[in-house]
């Protein structure tokens, strides 16, 4: 029967409830079928597979870690296009930027941290920001994590559709830092070097080599439980410098971080500065 005929069977979607949850720290709440459908069913296709429930037969019966792996990643959240949350962007341009030349004038260096960087627009639209802020000469670090590997590997060869060149990024800065290459935009050396990815698993990698001057977490914590967003919000405030900056989405702003973080309106945004 095709997959939609046959509705996941309520022990199996508790599994498969715990096994997303044990892969990542997302909690999935009861009435979520149509996404576990929408999302795994690719995998059950694939697979040659009747339904969903056919799937969580074989992950019970000791479905290879990749297979595992695989329905983790497919249950992940990877939203993103280039200079999402405009406002963000500006307050780094017009505030923290200025700032930033004038206290490390002299080391010229600064680390920046995507935690969550999806496909990787949301470093590389950093990464334009400063080379369009005159920063090309300094020593600058940005950092995308992803806990899914298929997208830290897109976002390392930094190549994309037409349609996500489309969402967000200015025309001006797709003629001047992409090349068209057949159908996709290859994005050029220039804000690729300022940029590098690696997999993680933000509940049990946050703490890094080094502090970083600002981090992005955004539209991530709102799928965490209570304990694991206390926990990252604390351990962010030990990888940012005093004074360093953190975004959230704008769905995370009613968090409780008072106890490490000073909310502060930036322009139009809202910004977490390290106390």
């Amino acid at each position: 029967m095709p997959i939609e005929s046959q509705p996941i069977l309520s022990e199996n979607y508790r599994f498969l409830q715990e096994h997303v949850y044990a892969g990542s720290g997302i909690v999935l709440e009861e009435g979520k079928q149509y996404l576990f459908e929408c999302r795994l069913a690719p995998i059950v296709t694939r697979l040659g597979l009747g339904s969903i429930n056919d799937l969580c037969t074989a992950l019970r019966a000791g479905g290879t870690q990749e297979l595992g792996q695989q329905v983790v990643e497919a249950m992940t959240t990877n939203e993103t296009y280039f200079f999402r949350d405009p406002s963000h962007f500006e307050a780094i341009r017009t505030h923290f930027l200025p700032q930033l030349r004038n206290e490390r004038a002299a080391s010229r260096t600064m680390r920046f941290w995507s935690a969550a960087s999806s496909t990787g627009q949301e470093a590389y639209s950093l990464a334009m920001t400063l080379l369009e802020a005159g920063f090309g000469g300094w020593n600058i670090e940005i950092l995308g994590t992803d806990i899914a590997s298929r997208v830290v590997e897109r976002a390392r060869t930094a190549r994309y559709q037409q349609i996500e060149v489309n969402r967000g990024l200015p025309a001006a800065l797709l003629v001047k830092y992409f090349t068209r290459t057949g159908v996709e935009w290859q994005l050029n050396e220039g804000p690729r070097r300022l940029a590098r990815f690696e997999e993680r698993d933000l509940r049990s990698s946050v703490r890094l080599p080094g502090i970083f001057d600002l981090i992005f977490c955004r539209n991530v914590m709102i799928y965490f439980d209570s304990a694991t967003r206390i926990k990252l919000i604390e351990q962010f405030r030990e990888s940012l410098v005093p004074g360093g900056w953190l975004f959230v989405g704008g769905a995370e702003t009613a968090l409780d971080i008072d106890k490490w973080f000073e909310r502060r309106t930036v322009g139009d945004a809202i910004v977490y500065v390290a106390r």
